[in-house]
């Protein structure tokens, strides 16, 4: 039996190549997953004509519980905020110096088999850094 551990990151890994492929199946080209800054971390790091974009994954199962997308509290915003100006400020190769930072949310969630994708353009602009 796998324990509720390893099955919470087996789908989290599997909402995030869901969502790398909805992604790019939109026009992003996809430049980083899973960014570290210390101990900070981006689930996706994508570009497209309009900038560059910090996307949180949100992955569950369906339930009668919150949308996954709820849980992109203040917080979890900051800690995005920040790991977005580390990845600024160490990329060595960025598409363009003068673009758009844009933070979205795309939440996934799986009935059975079938991955539902919900994406959440500019889902919040960072005030905190």
């Amino acid at each position: 039996m796998e324990d509720k551990g390893n099955h919470r990151q087996t789908l989290g890994r599997r909402g995030e190549e869901i969502a790398c492929r909805f992604l790019e199946s939109i026009g992003h080209t996809i430049l980083e997953r899973n960014f570290r800054s210390g101990h900070l971390e981006i689930d996706i790091i994508s570009f497209d004509p309009e900038g560059i974009h910090f996307v949180e994954v949100k992955t569950r199962q369906k339930s009668i519980q919150a949308p996954p997308q709820e849980n992109v509290n203040a917080a979890k915003q900051k800690r995005t905020a920040k790991a977005a100006l580390g990845y600024l400020n160490s990329a060595k190769s960025l598409p363009s110096r003068d673009m758009e930072c844009i933070f979205d949310v795309v939440a996934v969630t799986f009935d059975a088999e079938r991955a539902d994708v919900e994406w959440i353009p500019q889902a919040y602009i960072p005030l905190y850094i």
